[in-house]
């Protein structure tokens, strides 16, 4: 009977996503796809302490190394609680788009877009040593 119960829902959840899926590919191509949107949910619930090394990084860059050994995890954590409230919305509500959460930045609205910028843990910035972002890969609009 459980069986049962877990075959039926996983189709119903299946149906939801083509669905969703299926209608955001006649929308305009600024919205993100609510697939995309769980991704970045997951990936944010899943990677949300790595903020606590890059503010680190990122307070170092900008005002020093004490600041950075001192003030940089204190806002690291602060940053890590936050990326996982927002993952979780994210995942619970990849199917909805959101007030406030466009994909182009500038535009207001409802969409799929990130509730907080970066929109992953882990961006171009913070590449350190091509881990995450492979720098031959990255096509740049310099060239």
């Amino acid at each position: 009977m459980k069986f049962r119960k877990t075959v039926l829902a996983s189709a119903i959840l299946a149906v939801m996503m083509v669905g969703a899926v299926s209608t955001q590919a006649a929308e305009d191509c600024w919205v993100m796809r609510p697939v995309e949107k769980l991704g970045r949910g997951i990936a944010n619930v899943a990677f949300g302490p790595l903020e606590i090394l890059m503010k680190g990084y990122d307070v170092t860059q900008e005002q020093g190394g004490i600041a950075g050994l001192t003030y940089g995890p204190l806002k690291g954590v602060c940053f890590t609680v936050a990326r996982e409230v927002v993952g979780v919305v994210d995942i619970v509500t990849f199917l909805f788009p959101l007030p406030g959460c466009p994909n182009d930045p500038n535009d207001a609205g409802w969409g799929y877009g990130p509730i907080m910028r970066p929109a992953w843990v882990v961006d171009i910035e913070h590449n350190w040593g091509d881990f995450v972002y492979d720098t031959d890969m990255i096509v740049s609009s310099d060239y």
